[in-house]
Order: structure tokens, then sequence, then C-alpha cells
């Protein structure tokens, strides 16, 4: 298939208008009409995840994560991103991200189904597709009430993470959870409005995760990463099955930090 044949299968899901005013996604390197046999899935476009294409033999990179999020002024190798570019162009793979788009249309409902909540709302409304709301996030019920502690375990083991950071009494009951995957700090305010008991999400402040349990919210932060890196399954299930003629990579789960 040619490139701007995925790009068209993509969107008819996960459509570029469905993307947040502030982003950039799409096709951000390369050609368009490239015959595309082989694609890699990863979540950033870093050094490694570029190599491993290369390594791959890929033709298309796809990922969630804007390479190119701040406009450039030139592109050449006295910064991370030009070289980055660089190098796709040099080894001719088109680089693809679907980000907020997809988190409205496919990580929100995602992660719902990954934290087995019921009675699920959209957290944060952005917009109405075929008469129905889509957007950031979910909240919903757990399956039955909790402990704080008892979910920290729980969501480490839906999520297959190693560790967590927690704001809020572990022995407090817990019973309604809001997941928004990836920078959450945005999320409190829907969190409170919708009732939720937790938030799980990532990237949460000191301040913020302070001020958001003194008005009632306990928040669970999993990580950037470890609440988004479920789009790379996912991905892979998608090409699989929209375009099994093409052979889907999907990069290693490998977190980007350590605790020590």
């Amino acid at each position: 298939m040619l490139c701007r044949e995925i790009v068209q299968v993509i969107e008819a899901s996960y459509p570029a208008g469905a993307a947040l005013d502030f982003d950039n996604v799409g096709l951000l390197v390369g050609r368009m009409e490239k015959e595309v046999r082989k694609v890699y899935i990863a979540l950033d476009a870093t050094d490694r995840i570029i190599e491993e294409a290369l390594r791959e033999g890929a033709d298309m990179l796809i990922t969630h994560h804007p390479l190119i999020f701040s406009p450039l002024k030139k592109v050449t190798d006295d910064d991370h991103v030009g070289r980055r570019v660089m190098k796709l162009i040099r080894g001719d793979i088109s680089c693809y991200a679907m980000h907020t788009n997809y988190d409205v249309l496919g990580m929100a409902a995602l992660s719902e189904r990954v934290l087995g909540i019921t009675d699920a709302e959209v957290l944060d409304v952005t917009m109405v597709k075929d008469g129905k709301e889509e957007g950031i996030g979910r909240v919903g019920n757990l399956q039955e009430p909790m402990t704080l502690g008892e979910c920290c375990v729980y969501v480490k083991h839906r999520l297959n993470l190693g560790s967590i950071k927690v704001f809020g009494d572990m022995d407090r009951k817990v019973s309604r959870l809001a997941v928004s995957p990836g920078s959450g700090k945005s999320a409190v305010a829907p969190a409170i409005a919708g009732g939720a008991d937790v938030l799980v999400t990532g990237d949460i402040g000191h301040h913020d995760g302070l001020d958001a349990v003194e008005q009632g919210l306990s928040v669970i932060d999993a990580g950037h990463y470890g609440t988004e890196y479920i789009f790379i399954g996912d991905m892979k299930r998608f090409f699989e099955e929209k375009m099994p003629g093409i052979e889907a990579v999907a990069a290693p789960v490998l977190h980007p930090f350590q605790v020590v």
C-alpha cells in the first residue's frame, strides 16, 4: 500500500479533525507516495526508536506523540529534532503521528476497558461525532468499592506497572474512578465535577496532587508512558484487522525511567 492509502485508512477511524487545536498530527516526515510494506509502532520517535525502525526495515513509523510539535525554523544536525528528521529522510521512512485525535477516539475508550470501569462517561467532552459525545478520558464505576491502597494494586496490575505515585489517604474507600492517560493536570477539575473519588493519570506535580486531595480527589500518578503505552498494542491490532497485508511491528514496552 502507498503511505497515503494507509493514512486514509487510519483517518477513517481517527480523523485529524478530532485533534485538539494545539496539536500537530498527520504525516510529519516523508513521502505520501512511498510504498509501505512494514510499519513500526511506538509511543515516541526517539533516537532509539528510529534506529530500531531502520534495523527492522520499516517503511513507516507510526507514533502517538508528534516528532515535530513546536514550529521548526531550520532542519540541521544542531538539535535532536532536526537530527531525527534527517535520519528518517535518509532512511526513507515516513513518520506519522496520531496524538489527541487518537486520545479522543481511541485512548479514552481503551483505557476504560483496560481499567475495567463500568457505566463510563466521557471525562472532558471535546467533540460530538455521529451524535455521540467524545473527548479526553473517562469516568465511571469500579466493579466494587475498595480502599485507595487496594485501588493502587488494582491499577498496577491492570497497567502492568512496577511502581506508581499516590496522593491521598490509602485507607479511604473509592468506588468512582476517572482516567486521563498522559499528562493529567487539566483532568483534575473534570474528575471532581464527574464525582470521581480517584483519578488515574500521569505527570502530576506536588502542588497539583495536594490541591486535588484537599478537594476530595485522590490521585494515582501511573506515569505518562505508563498510562499511554497501551497505544502500541492497540495500533498493532488495528493494522492486523484493517490492513492485514502490512507487517506491523510493535516497539517493546520500555519505560523511560527507573525508580531506585
